[in-house]
């Protein structure tokens, strides 16, 4: 369950944000675009499972294609809005990646990525704010999200043209990387 400071950060600068994440590495951190944190305690187990099948299973196309860069749950991206968010799986198009100095791939990488993925951590974690957290993505250059609830059973598509796909059978339904991640795949019997 994530904790929400009170205080908002619209006082920090960029810089102070990211000393402020160095200082609680054992956090999860995010900023909306109000300046509002989230803190979220370290992934419960079996969750922490789940991401890590679904990375490999991202990374693992990735390495296959080499057409971008995957990323992990503890990677922070700022978001054309002020927000600074960390998916669960994050993936970008290689050439966009590239376009970062060394500098800004020390930081927060302010680009939008082009793929995320949200995976309901836990029966606590508030869906109503998942499935805001999604349309942001797409509201700020996110092509293709999904957010994965094991808990109701749902995979929910999110697309950059505002459409949403729910998909309700973990034992056969497979989700594809449609045109963001081509001939990728993950069948949802992963979340099992």
């Amino acid at each position: 369950m994530a904790a929400v400071l009170e205080r908002t950060v619209k006082t920090l600068t960029d810089n102070e944000f990211v000393q402020f994440c160095r200082e609680h590495r054992d956090f999860r951190i995010e900023k909306d675009k109000y300046g509002k944190i989230t803190i979220m305690e370290p992934t419960n187990s079996e969750a922490g499972g789940y991401n890590n099948e679904i990375n490999y299973e991202v990374t693992h196309w990735n390495r296959q294609n080499k057409m971008g860069k995957t990323f992990d749950s503890s990677t922070g991206f700022k978001l054309p809005n002020g927000a600074t968010r960390s998916p669960d799986v994050t993936w970008i198009l290689k050439e966009r990646w590239e376009q970062l100095s060394p500098q800004q791939r020390q930081s927060f990488a302010q680009l939008p990525p082009d793929f995320v993925i949200e995976l309901r951590s836990s029966v606590d974690d508030n869906l109503k704010d998942l499935k805001e957290k999604m349309v942001e993505y797409i509201d700020n250059g996110v092509r293709l999200g999904w957010l994965l609830d094991r808990f109701e059973g749902k995979a929910h598509v999110y697309r950059a043209d505002g459409s949403v796909s729910i998909f309700k059978n973990f034992d056969t339904d497979v989700l594809s990387g449609e045109d963001v991640l081509p001939n990728f795949v993950l069948h949802l019997s992963i979340l099992k």
